[in-house]
C-alpha cells in the first residue's frame, strides 16, 4: 500500500485517535528521537485490548498500566526480562499501542554506536530491544508523554510505499497483518515475506 501525501503538516495528536492498526501503518516514515538520538521509523506493529497477543488483553495490571492511559502516553516494558521495548499508546478505546519495531538510524549517531557496542549502522536499531537501547529508552519513562521532550515524534506527509504482515515473536493471534514496514529499507529486523 501507498500512503497519500497529506496536504499540510499532520497533526499527531488527532493521528493518534486512529486504531492501532492504522497508526502503525501512519508512522511508518515518522522522525523518532529521544533527546536528540533517533531516525526513522521503518517498522511497527499493532496491538489492540480486544487482541488476545496484546499486554493489555486481560485487563489493567501494574505492568500495563501504561497502555490504558492518554493517546500519546509512552508504554515501555521488558521483553523476556533483558530488552527494553517501546510503544505508543493510541486508539478511541483504552488498551491500545503501536510497537516500535526499527528505526533508520540518523541523528546520534555516535551516542548509538557506545551504547549498542557496534559499528554497524544496520545492527543500531534494528529490532525493538536494539532501539531503546540505541536511544537509551529504559522503564524510566513508561507511562511518559512522548508528545514532550525528551520525545520528538514527527509524522511524514506521506507519499511513502508501505508493506504489511504477521507480527513476529507471538504465539497468539499470528493471523494478524499488523506488522508494517517501510518499503524496500535496510533497517526492518526481519524481511516481510510474500503473500
Amino acid at each position: 500500500m501507498t500512503l497519500p501525501a497529506a496536504g499540510s503538516a499532520p497533526d499527531l495528536a488527532s493521528e493518534l485517535k486512529r486504531a492501532p492498526e492504522d497508526l502503525a501503518a501512519r508512522l511508518i516514515g515518522a522522525t523518532l528521537t529521544f533527546a536528540g538520538v533517533g531516525g526513522l521509523v521503518v517498522e511497527t506493529e499493532a496491538y489492540d485490548a480486544a487482541d488476545p497477543a496484546s499486554h493489555s488483553f486481560a485487563g489493567p495490571t501494574l505492568r500495563n498500566a501504561a497502555m490504558f492511559g492518554r493517546p500519546g502516553t509512552a508504554y515501555v516494558y521488558r521483553s523476556y526480562g533483558r530488552h527494553w521495548c517501546l510503544n505508543i499508546v493510541c486508539g478511541s478505546r483504552p488498551g491500545g499501542a503501536v510497537l516500535f519495531r526499527a528505526l533508520q538510524p540518523l541523528e546520534g549517531l555516535d551516542a548509538m554506536r557506545k551504547r549498542r557496542g557496534t559499528d554497524n549502522l544496520r545492527l543500531l536499531s534494528t529490532g525493538p530491544g536494539r532501539l531503546c537501547q540505541a536511544l537509551g529508552i529504559t522503564g524510566a519513562v513508561d507511562g511518559e508523554s512522548m508528545l514532550a521532550a525528551p520525545f520528538d515524534l514527527t509524522l511524514a506527509d506521506g507519499g511513502r510505499e508501505v508493506v504489511c504482515g504477521r507480527r513476529i515473536g507471538i504465539t497468539k493471534a499470528q493471523d494478524r497483518p499488523w506488522r508494517f514496514g517501510l518499503a524496500g529499507s535496510q533497517f526492518l529486523s526481519r524481511p516481510f515475506s510474500e503473500r
